[in-house]
């Protein structure tokens, strides 16, 4: 499961740069919001957890924190979705970069979680045997 680890955390961190750097500017202040960069964080801690996990010894505790960080991941930008939704429909020249990178987010990150309980359960499951 590291290797599947790694390739999520690579498409949620591109995600977070393709968000900020197709991202509009605050007319205010000319600058693109930092929210945009909210997958990194998630996609970052997740890396490192699978880069851990190819250890047999630590895999077990990498996995279990790397899948706590995706539901975290899916928590969050699942419930900014319909936000989102809202806020585009109320203002219909708004840039929709916010909602499809948030989808995005969620849908990958409830991907991974998917597959490590899938994963968590095969593993006992063989322990057991």
């Amino acid at each position: 499961m590291a290797t599947p680890t790694i390739i999520i955390s690579i498409i949620l961190i591109v995600d977070g740069v393709i968000g900020y750097l197709l991202g509009q500017p605050n007319p205010e202040t000319g600058n693109v919001s930092k929210t945009a960069l909210i997958p990194i964080f998630f996609g970052l801690p997740i890396f490192f957890c699978g880069l851990i996990a190819r250890n047999e010894k630590f895999r077990k505790h990498a996995m279990h924190l790397a899948v706590m960080i995706g539901f975290l991941g899916f928590i969050g930008a699942g419930m900014r979705v319909p936000k989102s939704i809202v806020a585009l429909n109320e203002n219909p020249d708004g840039s929709p970069l916010a909602l499809i990178s948030q989808t995005v987010m969620a849908i990958v990150c409830l991907v991974f979680v998917i597959l490590c309980v899938r994963s968590f359960i095969q593993a006992r499951k063989a322990k057991s045997q």
